[in-house]
């Protein structure tokens, strides 16, 4: 076994494999960059070193200054975790030559399985079902309005040299497709260093299943059951669940026998997942095979009890499998959400900043997965993920109940997070009903609603939420100034019941307070609805709530503002407006805070690096238009203009990095289109 390895990564995987490291008794030492020096996988590692500049690149992209820092520390072996340089045949090679072990698949698998073209020709030619395409890189335009001609419409453009989501491209009409093949291009050749695209046919409403697979330098493969990852942003999962509910021992019978089958083709070893599409009519078809460990492993190891990471440094080691299939138990259901630095309601564009407030969830069954703690910078030169929360129940309902506890329980302050949306997802009827696609975001969740009409039962908790906290925050101010108040006949009698008014969206409830704060049992009447409850001790600022209502634990966020609180319960985000009776009545005579609209300038998103200006100062644009090329957390987004006029002044250039909000362009006063010569327009 290994004396030392390092982990050639960074954030919440490599501190996850840290951990099987050390319980095994192995060296784990780091990689970071200058702007990770404070980081958590930094803190928790056994040795750090600092290897250059805070860009990929410079950094973790650095195969040579790896490999070099790795002989150094003396270390016997790499772990790649995922994404960087994980899928890298040229960097396993690098390793195995400098006498080190590569923690992964063979480079020759990697090289076969990671080129997406040559895995659907091996796949095809094991007799696996692939979606009908054209299975080689498209030479020119004229090419592809052929060959989409020939498939069908609509269809998906993929890379050939990577996986992730980056790159590819719907296009559902023939006047798209020559913009979205340069889109795919400069995307795929900035991530991969490879521009190569190919065409398939688009599987309308698929459900995405992955074979996880594990295999021994000696011959053996097994599977460890699927994964449904049909939730998806941006071609991207955040949300995993094992088994699937359309998987039924049939099917995965035959899915995994196939996923096992090509693993052998290919000579893999280590682990590895094989993913499918799976159709509206039951037909399944591969998708690619991805040569490392997958984000979603955390649902597996709690199915099967297994830890892959010491699977996997085993086999490195040249162990065999410690079991066979047919020894291989799974127990239970398991769901994961991935928590990522990016904001919803802007179209999931990616955040930045620093962690100024974190708590992590906690309570039987619950895993967290994090790379982050209070005081983490997150920049905009890496992926977005934070964190994984994973929950494991009996059945299916108790892992998604599980999961919605604990993050009604996930406090992260000081940037955007998914948070409240990946909540809202498993609160969804469709997905407590099994009714799962790759459209499923698209068909129940758009514009900036995210969270939509809430369930009216869901809103009157955290209406009281609300009121105990505004009343028990009003009531420590009253009885701290009370012996400024001269008393007259005694001291007051006490209240035996409060009444308050809440606003909130298109709702106005009564309320009513009775009880006592000194048993802390309170009734609670909302709206005509009477609930038990029982209360904590209260403090002046609490922001995780845990009340008792009715007999049943509901854990609730809450942020506070004088008389406005907002509230975050089972992905609803709502802002309550409590007044007493009187000062409802003067409500409508208040100032509200307006919002300003410049009409004449555009304003960025987001943070990021400019790549790319694609129009000149004195340019006439429509509103719509891609004006600029955003890149942040390896993800590229175009900024359209917010409306149809003359480009007077432009303020940034390529290679500048910018913040959200920071104006971009100015604009002059909008001219109307039949004020412009034929040429013009």
């Amino acid at each position: 076994m290994f004396g030392s390895v390092l982990i050639a990564n960074r954030g919440e995987i490599a501190v996850r494999i840290m951990k099987t490291c050390q319980k095994m008794g192995i060296k784990a030492v780091t990689i970071f960059s200058e702007i990770d020096v404070r980081s958590r996988h930094v803190q928790e590692a056994d040795d750090a070193i600092c290897i250059d500049g805070s860009r990929p690149a410079d950094s973790y992209l650095n195969a040579e200054r790896i490999v070099e820092t790795a002989l150094n520390r003396g270390c016997e072996a790499i772990h790649p975790g995922y994404g960087f340089l994980s899928e890298n045949a040229h960097f396993a090679e690098m390793i195995t030559n400098a006498g080190l072990a590569f923690i992964g698949p063979p480079a020759s698998a990697m090289r076969l399985l990671g080129d997406k073209m040559e895995s659907k020709a091996l796949a095809a030619r094991g007799g696996v079902p692939v979606v009908p395409g054209h299975h080689q890189p498209i030479l020119g335009i004229e090419e592809a309005y052929a060959l989409a001609d020939a498939i069908g419409w609509p269809i998906l453009l993929k890379p050939a040299a990577g996986g992730g989501g980056r790159g590819m491209r719907i296009v559902m009409t023939k006047d798209e497709l020559a913009s979205a093949l340069s889109a795919a291009r400069d995307e795929t050749r900035k991530a991969f260093a490879d521009d190569r695209i190919f065409m398939e046919r688009y599987i309308e409403n698929p459900r995405h299943i992955e074979i996880q697979i594990i295999a021994d330098m000696h011959g053996n493969v097994i599977h460890l059951g699927e994964r449904e990852c049909s939730i998806q942003r941006r071609y991207q999962k955040i949300i995993e669940e094992t088994p699937s509910l359309a998987v039924d021992a049939t099917l995965r019978s035959k899915m995994t026998e196939v996923a096992c089958n090509l693993a052998r083709e290919a000579g893999y070893s280590n682990a590895g997942t094989v993913e499918f599409i799976l159709g509206p009519d039951g037909a399944f078809y591969f998708l690619e095979m991805n040569a490392r460990l997958q984000v979603e492993h955390p649902i597996t190891e709690m199915v099967t009890n297994l830890d892959l990471v010491e699977l996997q440094i085993r086999i490195a080691a040249g162990e065999p499998l410690p079991m066979q299939q047919k020894q291989v138990a799974f127990k239970g259901w398991a769901i994961e959400a991935r928590v990522c630095a990016e904001d919803p309601s802007k179209g999931f564009v990616p955040t930045t900043g620093m962690v100024t407030r974190y708590a992590l969830p906690s309570g039987e069954n619950i895993r967290v997965d994090s790379g982050i703690q209070a005081g983490s910078a997150i920049t905009i030169y890496y992926d977005s993920l934070l964190a994984k929360v994973a929950a494991w129940g009996t059945n299916r309902e108790e892992a998604r109940t599980t999961l919605v506890k604990a993050l009604n329980g996930y406090h992260i302050e000081g940037i955007t997070t998914n948070v409240d949306f990946v909540n809202a997802v498993i609160n969804h009827p469709a997905f407590v009903n099994g009714n799962l696609s790759t459209r499923f975001i698209d068909e129940h969740f758009s514009g900036s609603e995210f969270d939509r009409e809430p369930n009216l039962e869901h809103l009157r908790y955290m209406t009281i939420a609300s009121v105990l906290v505004y009343h028990f925050r009003q009531s420590l101010m009253k009885e701290s100034l009370k012996h400024m108040r001269p008393l007259v006949g005694g001291i007051p009698a006490l209240k035996e019941s409060h009444d308050y008014v809440v606003n909130v969206g298109d709702h106005v409830f009564p309320v009513r307070l009775g009880g006592d704060p000194q048993t802390h049992n309170w009734n609670v009447t909302v709206d005509g609805h009477e609930y038990d409850v029982i209360t904590p001790e209260f403090e002046y600022y609490r922001r995780r709530l845990v009340l008792r209502i009715d007999g049943s634990s509901h854990m609730f966020r809450l942020q506070y503002d004088e008389n406005h609180i907002k509230a975050f319960f089972c992905g609803i985000v709502r802002l309550f407006e409590i007044y007493t009776p009187a000062e409802w009545k003067l409500a409508p005579y208040m100032l509200r805070n307006r919002e300003e609209i410049t009409e004449n300038e555009l304003k960025c998103p987001m943070p990021g690096l400019v790549t790319a200006v694609n129009v000149n100062e004195g340019d006439y644009v429509r509103k719509g238009q891609e004006l600029i090329r955003l890149e942040s957390m390896k993800m590229e987004s175009s900024v359209a203009s917010p409306c149809e006029g003359t480009v007077e002044r432009i303020l940034v250039s390529p290679g500048q990095t910018v913040d959200t909000d920071e104006v971009l362009i100015l604009f002059g006063t909008p001219a109307s289109p039949a004020g412009r010569s034929e040429e013009a327009r």
